[in-house]
C-alpha cells in the first residue's frame, strides 16, 4: 500500500506513555493509532490479562495496525468521537487509561499523495479516512466566500483570511482547483506578508484541514465521553501540537479539576462540595532539546495530564 514506508518518529513517546501509569492488568485506548508508536510501547508494558483498544481514521494506519497480532490488542476504523459508542459494542464500559496525540502525523504530511501539504503538488484531498467525507477541493470549489474566510480566520488565525477567500472565489470561477500546487499558489498572492520560515499557505493548509476532518469539534465532544469511561485514577494523557487544540485540551482539564462553581458567599461547608472529577497532574510537558533537534515537528507538541478522582461527573 502506498505511504506506508513513511517514517514517522512519535513525538513525546515515553512521557506520554509513562503518564499512563500502565497497570498489567489495565484496559487503555489509543486514540490516534498512527504508525503505532504509541501503541506498541503501550502493549510492551501491560500483562496477559491487559488490553489496548485503538482508534484510526487512516487507512494506512488500519493497515499498520493489521501487523500487531497481538490478542490483547484491537484496531478500531473510526475517528476516536465514537469512543464510547465504540467501547461499548466491544463490551468496555470502564478503561483504566487513554491517550491522544492529535493533530496530523509525519507521514501524512509527506506522502504528497495525500495532499495535506503544499510542499508537493497534489490532487487537494486532506481527508484522514480517503473512504469517505468531501475533499479539500470539492469544499473549495462549492463554499461560500464567507465560509472560506471563517474557517481561514478561525482554524488558521490566518489575519489575511478576507483576502485568501476573496483569490480563492475568484480564482475558482475561471478553473476549479484540483492540486495543492493551485491552492498554494493563489493564497500567496492574497498573504501580503508571512512569517520568517513560513510559507504563505501554511495557516490556509492548517485551517482548511482541520475543517474538513472536524478535528477541534471530535476533540470537544470526545474529552467528555474520556472523562466518564475513565475508572478512579485512571490517567488521561493529550499531546496537542498547536494552540487550538491545546485550548480545548487545556480549558477541558481545567473546568473538570475545579468542581462544582457556587457563589463565593454561599453557606456550604467543604465536606458538602462535591470532589471535582480530575486532578491536573503536573505541569505541561514539552519535547526535550535532544528531541527536537532529532525531529523538528516536536517543537510545538505539550503534553497534559491528568487523574480521574472519585468525584461525580
Amino acid at each position: 500500500m502506498v505511504g506506508t514506508n513513511f517514517v514517522h518518529c512519535t513525538v513525546l513517546l515515553n512521557e506520554a506513555v509513562d503518564a499512563l501509569a500502565i497497570q498489567p492488568d489495565g484496559t487503555y485506548v489509543d486514540c490516534t493509532f498512527g504508525r503505532g508508536g504509541h501503541s506498541r510501547l503501550i502493549l510492551s508494558k501491560l500483562g496477559p490479562n491487559g488490553r489496548l483498544i485503538a482508534f484510526d481514521k487512516d487507512l494506512y494506519a488500519i493497515a499498520e495496525a493489521a501487523t500487531i497480532t497481538d490478542p490483547r490488542f484491537t484496531i478500531v476504523h473510526e475517528g476516536f468521537v465514537t469512543l464510547a459508542e465504540s467501547l461499548a459494542r466491544l463490551g468496555i464500559e470502564k478503561i483504566d487509561g487513554l491517550l491522544m496525540d492529535l493533530g496530523v502525523s509525519s507521514p501524512q504530511l509527506d506522502d504528497g499523495a495525500r495532499g495535506f501539504s503544499f510542499r508537493f503538488d497534489a490532487p487537494l484531498d486532506m481527508r484522514m479516512d480517503t473512504t469517505r467525507g468531501q475533499t479539500a477541493a470539492e469544499w473549495l470549489n462549492s463554499a461560500e466566500e464567507k465560509d472560506i474566510a471563517e474557517v481561514v480566520k478561525d482554524y488558521g488565525e490566518e489575519r489575511f483570511a478576507r483576502q485568501v477567500a476573496a483569490a480563492i472565489v475568484t480564482r475558482r470561477a475561471s478553473k476549479p482547483f484540483a492540486t495543492t500546487g493551485e491552492l498554494s499558489e493563489v493564497v500567496a498572492t492574497a498573504v501580503r506578508t508571512r512569517e520568517p520560515g513560513q510559507n504563505p499557505a501554511t495557516r490556509t493548509f492548517q485551517a482548511i484541514r482541520i475543517y474538513i476532518n472536524r478535528e477541534l469539534e471530535e476533540l470537544s465532544l470526545t474529552l467528555p465521553q474520556a472523562l466518564r469511561l475513565l475508572k478512579t485514577d485512571g490517567r488521561l494523557s493529550v499531546i496537542a501540537f498547536h494552540s487550538l487544540e491545546d485550548r480545548i485540551v487545556k480549558r477541558f482539564i481545567q473546568d473538570a479539576a475545579k468542581g462544582d462553581h457556587l457563589p463565593s458567599r454561599l453557606p456550604v461547608r467543604a465536606s458538602e462540595i462535591a470532589a471535582a472529577p480530575l486532578q491536573v497532574l503536573g505541569k505541561p510537558i514539552r519535547a526535550s532539546e535532544i528531541e527536537i533537534k532529532a525531529n523538528p515537528r516536536a517543537r510545538s507538541a505539550i503534553l497534559r495530564v491528568a487523574a480521574r478522582t472519585a468525584g461525580p461527573l
